[in-house]
């Protein structure tokens, strides 16, 4: 029997409250919760349309708007609301900032429910845009359609390179102008677009796993240097070099081009190997008199201004005074590990993905830092008895976790080598909370820094100070 279409609920003219976590806008309505997702904004009143129903709240989108709040602006990209990107250019940036404050302070209250100072001003970013240094796009044969585009019946290229729409795998939206990445990324992006398709190269089939061109990451650092990588699908070496050597003869910025093929079903390339086609392996950054070296499987932080504001609140709140001994836990290329070593006696970074570690190394090597030691495996593997008894009990752990925040493991770790101090990176302040709940039992917060990284988005870092109170 066919299931019963339910009808949909249209709810007229609704007040919206205020914004919350993930990107969202609360609101009620008859007393029950309401999620609204989309081009929302607080203040603006619009119908919503109700498209999911759970116990203790409905998710809605808006329909129609009625009245537009005194906090919106107009939307800066032509692709807003499409690409999955940028939700909220739609919204004062100041709104943007005090929301994101509000998440910190939110998360700490009801997810760690311990005792916080009150939360220092968050770091706004000087720039809104252009901010990044790492984009990652996708070819596709697969291009989405506007409604608009459809209803033209005209006919449309159907190859794309650009992002990933919203839980559409399958569908990419084709990118003219991102304001993410200063504009030498579009000119790159675009032109290899145009010359691979005159060149009758095959896009990559998402759904069938098939074509020739696959990926294109492209990262940029503060000294001017340029490093693409193009990743494959398809060992044809003739039409990889013709791809190559166009971007090469095009394009003399680029100070490191490099491809991979990857014949896997996922996109993930870092268990690839890569190739360098011309000029280094690597491209190099600078954060006071330190030079960090990139390669593209190194984990960098995308916004290169905000990063360095991010680690000096991270020295601060470590507060060395040359004698400690410091663990840094998730140390990546050793940033963090590498920033801090002059102000510590000794400094252990640790990290699963070793090409990173690698980088680590090198970058202690060309500062001339001598006093950092950086080992690769999972943490929670790695950090145990015989490993501290070998390198030394910290004094100071400063940890900067991917998203899902910490192992439960690695928290009792924690626990149990009791440093006197800990400095809490985060770049999600509810994983983050979740772990501090369980770090309670031995310390307490005495200072909390959030920083905005990703200015029109709702993600916030956050780094927090916790001292040993038993």
């Amino acid at each position: 029997m066919r299931k019963k279409k339910q009808e949909k609920i249209i709810l007229e003219k609704i007040f919206i409250e205020k914004p919350v976590a993930e990107g969202r806008c609360l609101t009620h309505y008859q007393d029950r919760v309401i999620l609204v997702e989309g081009n929302i904004a607080p203040q603006d009143v619009a119908d919503l349309e109700v498209f999911k129903k759970k116990s203790n709240y409905w998710l809605a989108r808006p329909l129609r708007i009625h009245q537009k709040s005194p906090l919106r602006v107009e939307p800066f990209c032509q692709h807003y609301g499409i690409c999955g990107g940028c939700k909220w250019q739609h919204l004062k940036y100041e709104k943007q900032l005090e929301q994101k404050q509000q998440e910190v302070i939110d998360a700490l209250e009801r997810i760690a429910k311990v005792p916080f100072p009150a939360v220092r001003p968050i770091l706004a970013s000087e720039k809104t845009q252009f901010y990044r240094n790492k984009l990652e796009f996708t070819f596709s044969n697969s291009r989405w359609l506007s409604a608009e585009e459809i209803a033209s019946g005209q006919t449309f290229e159907k190859n794309a390179l650009g992002f990933h729409v919203p839980e559409r795998f399958d569908k990419i939206v084709n990118i003219e102008t991102c304001y993410l990445q200063e504009d030498l990324s579009n000119q790159i992006r675009n032109s290899l677009r145009d010359f691979t398709q005159k060149q009758n190269f095959s896009f990559y089939d998402l759904k069938n796993h098939q074509g020739f061109l696959r990926n294109l990451v492209i990262r940029n650092t503060n000294t001017g240097e340029w490093l693409v990588l193009v990743i494959f699908a398809e060992n044809n070496f003739s039409a990889i070099e013709q791809t190559l050597n166009f971007l090469q003869n095009n394009f003399p910025q680029i100070t490191s081009l490099q491809y991979a093929i990857n014949q896997k079903k996922n996109d993930n390339y870092h268990d690839q190997e890569i190739k360098v086609f011309a000029g280094k392996p690597y491209v190099t950054a600078t954060m006071e008199d330190l030079q960090f070296r990139i390669s593209p499987k190194s984990f960098y932080q995308t916004n290169s201004e905000q990063a360095y504001r991010l680690y000096c609140v991270a020295r601060e709140f470590a507060n060395l005074q040359g004698n400690e001994i410091v663990y840094d836990l998730y140390t990546g290329t050793g940033t963090i590990a590498n920033f801090v070593a002059r102000k510590a006696k000794r400094v252990i970074g640790i990290e699963y993905i070793p090409e990173a570690i690698e980088d680590a190394k090198i970058n202690a090597q060309i500062n001339d830092i001598t006093n950092t030691e950086f080992f690769a495996g999972d943490i929670k593997d790695l950090l145990n008895y015989d490993f501290v008894k070998k390198h030394g009990k910290p004094d100071v752990i400063i940890t900067d976790p991917p998203r899902a925040g910490m192992h439960e493991s690695v928290v009792r770790t924690i626990l149990q080598l009791a440093p006197q101090k800990i400095v809490y990176v985060s770049c999600n302040p509810a994983t983050q909370a979740r772990d501090v709940a369980l770090l309670a039992e031995k310390y307490q917060i005495t200072a909390v820094q959030p920083v905005d990284m990703f200015p029109h988005t709702y993600h916030v870092e956050n780094v927090l100070q916790m001292v040993k109170t038993q």
